[in-house]
């Protein structure tokens, strides 16, 4: 079984835990709960009211970014045919980190299931966030 899984919007990565002045506990930034909690709203339709992958996963995340406004038509068509790649951040693992957490108790149980993960970074006319999980 395949559950694929397409996110509009700039892809976004797990921001590092910040910690409260007062308690000294660690919490999730703001921003990246919001995105992690309408990712997760995103995987609930795709998943159809089926329950939770329980097995080894494999996990593909491709998270196509917009280009640059400030590059050359000749660059941005360099960008959009797959030539030029994104090579700075966010980083591939807090893409997969954030996919991750967001998809925990929806898509699978936990992600400690996933035993095989791609993650490609790619330009494109429309930002998306595409995951495919499938079952092993």
């Amino acid at each position: 079984m395949t559950i694929i899984i397409d996110f509009p919007g700039i892809p976004k990565a797990k921001e590092r835990p910040r910690f409260s002045r007062r308690s000294r506990r660690p919490y999730t930034p703001p921003q990246t709960a919001a995105y992690e909690q309408s990712l997760g709203w995103a995987s609930k339709l795709a998943m159809k009211g089926k329950a939770p992958l329980q097995g080894s996963l494999a996990v593909s995340v491709d998270a196509h970014f917009p280009v640059p406004q400030s590059w050359s038509k000749r660059d941005r068509a360099a960008a959009l045919i797959g030539e030029i790649r994104p090579k700075g951040k966010p980083d591939s693992d807090n893409l997969l980190k954030t996919a991750g957490d967001a998809l925990n108790g929806i898509v699978w149980l936990d992600d400690a299931q996933i035993v095989d993960a791609d993650i490609h970074k790619y330009y494109s006319v429309k930002p998306l966030l595409h995951i495919e999980v499938t079952e092993l």
